[in-house]
């Protein structure tokens, strides 16, 4: 599965402690995300993770347009509901875009751990049902 990872600033630290965590699970997956969140989580954990423009200069669009070319599986997507986010018109796109093509989102760690869980067993395959195969 292809797994994108975006973490606003103040989640950055939780990114990486959940990577860390997960690593053994991450590793069997091809990760990408926003800018800084690839080279910090890469730097941490080891994990290799492609690295698209920063969050602000585009790199959440990036991750958009992927989704809507259905070449994500899953998103990642720590965000912080008490900060001041001037780009949040950008994550709501995303998230719509997610309901749109059926792809799995976790906007917090709690739901993030479900949906691990989930992969590790194989309750993710979703896709090869939706697309009968």
């Amino acid at each position: 599965m292809k797994i994108a990872l975006i973490a606003h600033d103040s989640k950055k630290e939780l990114m990486v402690q959940f990577c860390i965590a997960y690593c053994g699970i991450l590793n069997k997956h091809s990760l990408v995300a926003t800018g800084t969140t690839a080279k910090t989580v890469s730097e941490a954990t080891g994990l290799e993770i492609t690295g698209f423009l920063g969050g602000a200069q585009g790199g959440t669009q990036q991750i958009s347009s992927r989704i809507g070319c259905d070449e994500i599986d899953l998103l990642l997507l720590f965000r912080d509901p008490l900060g001041s986010q001037t780009n949040d018109i950008e994550y709501n796109e995303l998230l719509r875009l997610c309901d749109v093509h059926n792809i799995p989102v976790a906007t917090n760690i709690a739901t993030a751990e479900m949906l691990i869980h989930g992969l590790e067993r194989g309750d993710l395959d979703w896709r090869e049902i939706v697309r009968g195969n």
